[in-house]
Parts: structure tokens; sequence; C-alpha cells
């Protein structure tokens, strides 16, 4: 089947560039869920399917690098504490869940995504061992294990959602033998490899040398991305306290060689200008996470700093539990506000550049670039369609810009997933959808009598 796009104000973002790739009247042909030619003005070619966007922008889907879609279920927890007491307020909570209550709450989430706009996601699934409190940032390595299909539901949970994903598994590197550990994280690698490449497009490790109180962890997760072929997203640096304790295990990671590997740095906000300098030489990327590290008081990461000394940025949602609601645009803007606020400078962080860094440059990081996060031929045929008239913003005097700063999801009429509508006006194609949504609004009944009520 073939699909033909018309009379759009087309975004591209095109790759090795930093022009967004802007088209007036543009149209886009989509064959067998990629795309297969873009042009200007009235198009040369014919599909089965044609569809007139009258003037509307046609953007590429947006790319979350960082995201924790189990947690749909759990917003408006923890809104008086910063990382590690909101952790407890909602991990508390899913260490009460089953398997197959992680499905339901992933798919919801990885629903919510799609109705937002958000076409692809790095996603943590909530790794095996269950959550324990955190003292002083550091763990004990005394919280109990989950089976396998703890984390197998999480990653069906996002398949059957339809967006595209890279899924991250936790090494839960506390319990085992060195190769109980390896063995757990290659079934859970094998698992993933398992479902269909065009959405599940590759396994990583969620890096948690941060809390794990192991010497060794950084030399154990490097070993396991070069066994098994993966990647690695560390949160890292990202809560203001402990802050001496955090730095010291940047080390860890470089001894072990796995800056050089590709790691990314989630958050990576409490860092040092040797940090960045370091890790930007080795080759490491971080995935920047504005609503969350606003919302969790975090702080605000060096990003304009960071990408002058070439290191590879991307953006992500994180997750619905700390930013409440997956707008991308709400992301944007936060992330423009909050560089600008930093360093006085309108230049240090403009629209064009933010939203390369919450499409292209989330792929980028990600290692899935060749496969998404632009409009470009060859590449999977994912974008929206957002209305700038509907409600009306005024005359698009640059409209890229507009699109960045004026647009929500109240404008986002469409969103398509290979060329095919998976979301209109808010409403999902998807036939769980129904089912996903009452099966979340269950959970409160069954978790609460093991949990208590959470904070």
């Amino acid at each position: 089947m073939s699909l033909l796009v018309t009379h759009a104000r087309l975004i591209t973002i095109p790759t090795g560039s930093t022009d967004a790739g802007y088209i007036e009247d543009g149209w886009m042909l989509v064959e067998d869920g990629r795309i297969a030619a873009i042009g200007s003005g009235t198009p040369s070619v014919t599909a089965d399917e044609t569809i007139d966007v009258a003037g509307r922008f046609v953007a590429p889907g947006f790319v979350s690098s960082h995201s924790h879609l189990f947690t749909s279920g759990l917003r408006g927890l923890g809104v008086a504490d910063t990382l590690y007491g909101w952790c407890d307020s909602m991990l508390g909570t899913t260490a009460h869940m089953t398997p197959e209550q992680l499905y339901w709450s992933t798919l919801h989430g990885s629903l919510d995504f799609l109705s937002n706009g958000v076409t692809t996601a790095y996603n943590f699934t909530d790794p095996l061992q269950a959550w324990e409190s955190m003292v002083d940032g550091k763990r004990t390595g005394t919280a109990g294990m989950r089976p396998l299909e703890y984390h197998y539901r999480q990653a069906d949970g996002t398949l059957d959602s339809g967006i595209r994903f890279v899924d991250a598994s936790g090494m839960d590197a506390t319990v085992g033998s060195d190769d109980e550990i390896f063995d757990r994280l290659q079934a859970e690698v094998a698992h993933t490899r398992s479902m269909d490449p065009a959405y599940a497009l590759g396994s990583s490790i969620m890096g948690q040398v941060q809390w794990s109180p192991r010497a060794d962890a950084a030399d154990l997760e490097a070993e396991a991305m070069r066994r098994f072929g993966i990647t690695n997203q560390a949160h890292f640096l990202e809560s203001p306290e402990a802050v001496e304790h955090q730095q010291s295990k940047f080390a860890l990671y470089r001894v072990a060689g796995a800056l050089e590997l590709g790691l990314m740095f989630g958050h990576f906000i409490q860092t040092t200008p040797e940090i960045i300098a370091e890790a930007a030489a080795r080759g490491a990327s971080m995935s920047w996470q504005p609503a969350s590290n606003g919302r969790l008081a975090s702080g605000v990461a060096l990003v304009p700093e960071m990408l002058e000394l070439g290191m590879k940025v991307g953006v992500g949602l994180d997750d619905q539990a700390c930013t409440d609601v997956s707008d991308p645009w709400q992301n944007m803007r936060m992330g423009i506000y909050m560089q600008r606020s930093r360093t006085k400078d309108p230049l240090s962080m403009m629209p064009e550049l933010m939203l390369r860094l919450h499409t292209l440059g989330g792929a980028e990081i990600m290692g899935v670039a060749d496969r998404v996060g632009s409009l470009e031929v060859g590449k999977f045929a994912d974008f929206v369609i957002v209305d700038p008239r509907s409600p009306d913003v005024g005359p698009l005097w640059h409209p890229v810009r507009s699109y960045v700063l004026a647009m929500s999801p109240r404008n986002l009429k469409a969103v398509y997933v290979g060329g095919q509508l998976v979301n209109r006006d808010g409403t999902s194609t998807n036939p769980l959808a129904e089912e996903a949504s009452a099966r979340l609004h269950e959970l409160p009944a069954a978790i609460i009598p093991l949990r208590g009520h959470p904070h």
C-alpha cells in the first residue's frame, strides 16, 4: 500500500544539517511503511491513498530518548519530594504489581506517548530486583528478585502498542553470581530480539552504577555491552543530593572503557567541566529531560556547553509519573526556557535546535537514526499532522519556530507510524486501548491494600 501526503508545511529535520528542512508546500510519498519520495509543489507521483493536509504541519514523530512507560498509572505521586523520595513513592507501588499489571501499564503508557506524537521511545523497564529505599544515594543490595516474566510482559506491552522502542533492562547486579547475572540479561535481550525488528529497534542496559554497592558494577556493564552487542544508558548525576559521591562514580565508567563504547548518560546534571570534557572526548552522549528535571527539582543540565564540545544530545520525556503530561511541545519549551534563564542568552537554545534534539538527536544517541527521527527517503514513515489553525495561533511569521513555541497536543490531529494511522484527535486506533484504560483504573483498588496509600 502507498500513501501520498500533499499540501503540507513539511518539516523534515535532515541528517547532517542544522536546517529544519522546511518546505512551505510539500508532499511526501510513503510505500510499504517507508518514505519513498519527498518534494515541493505539485507531486509527480500517485498513490493508493492521498491525504491533502491543506497547510497543516507534517513533521517527524517525536523521539523520547529516555522513558519509563510502565509509570502511566502513577501520576501525581511524590510531588513534595526530590528524586529518591519520589522513587520511594512510585516504585514502592510497582513493587506490588504483577507481570500482567505491568503489561497493561506499559501498554497504556506507550499508547499515551503515541497520542501525544511520540513514535519512538527508549524504554527503561522496571527491573527484576524490587525497589528498595535509598540512603545517601546508596543501595544495600538486599531487595528481592522477580521472575523474568516481569520484564517480558513489559516488553510485550510496548510491542503491542505499536510504538517503536529500544528496550532497556537492569542487570540487577547485586543478586546471584556473575554468570547468573549475565544469563538473566541474555534472556531479556533474547526476548526482545525475538520481536518484530521494525518495532523492537534494539536492546540496552539500564545502567545502575550510580546506585550499585558493587565496586566493579561498571566493569560488569561494559562486559555485557561487548558480549551482547547492546547499548547502555545510565541514570547519572541526576539528583542534587550526595553530589560528591555521585561524581566519584564517573571514574568507574572511564576505567571500565564504557565511555568509548557509546555510553549514554541520562540527566547528567551535577557535572563538572572536567567530567563533561572527558565524556565528550571519549564518545559518550547524554539524554536531557527538561520537564522531569524541573518536576523533581534536580537542576538544569549544561546542554549548550556539552553541544559546544561535540557531545551528542537527545531529549526524553522521562515518564508520566514525573512529567505528568507526556507533552513533547511542553518539554521543548521548558528546555528552551531553562537554558535561556540560566545563560541569560536567547541564542543558547533556539527552537530549531530544540526540535532537532527531540527528534533526530534522540534517535542518534539511541543508535537508530538510520530508521527514525527525521522525514528522509528510506526511513520509516513516522509523522504527525499538526494544525496551526485549530486552535488558531495566528500568522506563521516563522513556521518552524511557531511549530515549537506555539503548538501543543490540542493542535495535534493525527499520528502515523509506518504510514499507518495510530491516533486521530487523541483517540487510539489500537484495539487494546479501551481495555488498557480499564485495567489501569483497576490498579488503586488492587495495590493500595498491599502498599498502603502512597504519598
